[in-house]
């Protein structure tokens, strides 16, 4: 940040002390991960300047051969990587990737049935806090009060009843896999299409370690950030026969230029996603997940749906006379990061909740294994009980930072 520092020390000292953040901080959260330092050049490379609307050999801008190389590099790796037919990886976010679906293949007003948000949707999903809630008309399914996972038989009943022009699965809370044969089944039952948003679990898609949806769903959106260790954001997959709808809805319809740095990002994210390293990474992202719903167990916490089948665990907190905000202040105070989450059946708002979700991408990134997870928790349980202690906190805070230390997100070049 040789430049940075002398032209605009005030960010640059902000960037610096982000930097000691994460390095000295357990990332929980299971929307975040830890991305290589090859993704970070890419995404901060000289592509930040370039204007290139459209697409490549149809752009409204001069001086477009580089960027046209590079975007047609990124389309090839994302094919390949997911075995699509056509990808769009203009999209600047998860979200803008939905919109485009949504308004490429509908008219305002159509029928929408999606997840509900507070069973493990998104709030792209139709929430009414969301301008998709204003722009079509959703109806949400949800989980078994039993088992807390998708009741297939419901969907099946909405579908009918409502007769919906897409049916969205997918999730951004759901610890349990889809059935996208069955979900791709009652699309077509009422002449839906069927888009599956994949936006957490693409990594682990792309590695093969969980089924991938591409084979029987319309439309696949994710973002590159989460599990994918890329940078910021959004992918669209489709049919062919789709292709030039979703190429005309991103651009003109909701974007102008692409960032081409985050392309840039996405094609290198892309490519380390295809090494045999990624899917060690994916596999152990899975056993750590695990491994935290058991050592939350163990230790009195109720787990949501009895476990998970991919990066993240959902902890209901109510028998420890918890709320998730409070879970979420206390452990960030010790070093330790994770967001406040509803639980399916929550009486609690939003800002409140009766849960925290656990993800364990950033932790495997470091390189920590079940060994870590087990310790990680038993802190997170001493702060979470000695929460009005300081000298627990400080002592749990103490123990973060040399875990950390033994696992550096980057570490110092020999």
């Amino acid at each position: 940040m040789h430049d940075l520092s002398i032209q605009d020390p005030e960010v640059a000292d902000i960037i610096r002390q982000e930097e000691v953040r994460i390095e000295n901080t357990l990332d929980l959260v299971a929307a975040e991960n830890h991305a290589p330092g090859s993704i970070l050049e890419a995404q901060g490379s000289i592509f930040s300047a370039k204007a290139a609307e459209g697409y490549p050999g149809r752009r409204f801008h001069a001086g477009c051969r580089h960027a046209d190389k590079l975007e047609v590099l990124a389309i090839h790796r994302a094919k390949r990587l997911f075995g699509a037919e056509h990808a769009n990886v203009q999209p600047h976010s998860g979200v803008s990737a939905n919109l485009a679906v949504y308004f490429a293949m509908l008219e305002v007003g159509d029928r929408i049935l999606a997840m509900q948000l507070s069973h493990g949707g998104h709030l792209s999903h139709g929430d009414p806090s969301s301008i998709t809630s204003r722009c079509f008309h959703f109806r949400h399914y949800g989980v078994d009060p039993a088992t807390e996972r998708i009741d297939y038989d419901q969907v099946r009943d909405l579908a009918q009843s409502f007769k919906p022009r897409m049916i969205v699965a997918g999730a951004s809370s759901y610890p349990r896999l889809i059935n996208y044969e069955k979900m791709a089944a009652i699309a077509r039952e009422v002449s839906a299409f069927l888009l599956v948003d994949m936006a957490h679990i693409a990594g682990l898609v792309a590695a093969g370690v969980i089924p991938s949806p591409v084979a029987h769903a319309d439309f696949i959106t994710f973002t590159t950030y989460k599990t994918l260790r890329g940078g910021r954001g959004g992918v669209i997959l489709c049919r062919r026969n789709h292709a030039a709808k979703i190429s005309r809805t991103i651009f003109p319809g909701v974007q102008g230029t692409p960032s081409l740095n985050l392309v840039a990002a996405k094609a290198v994210c892309f490519h380390l996603a295809q090494a045999p390293e990624f899917s060690e990474l994916q596999q152990k992202t899975l056993e750590n997940a695990a491994a935290f719903a058991l050592e939350f167990e163990k230790r009195g916490y109720r787990i949501v749906t009895g476990g998970t089948d991919n990066h993240l665990v959902l902890v209901d907190l109510t028998s420890k006379g918890l709320t998730g905000d409070v879970a979420e202040k206390v452990l960030e105070s010790a070093g330790i990061i994770v967001n406040r989450n509803v639980i399916p059946g929550d009486t609690r708002r939003a800002d409140v909740t009766s849960g925290m979700r656990i993800g364990s991408p950033a932790i495997t990134s470091r390189g920590m294994g079940p060994g870590q997870v087990a310790r990680i928790v038993e802190l997170v349980d001493s702060a979470l009980v000695g929460r009005h202690q300081p000298s627990v906190l400080e002592q749990v805070s103490r123990e973060v930072i040399g875990l950390c230390r033994q696992f550096p997100v980057y570490p110092a070049p020999s």
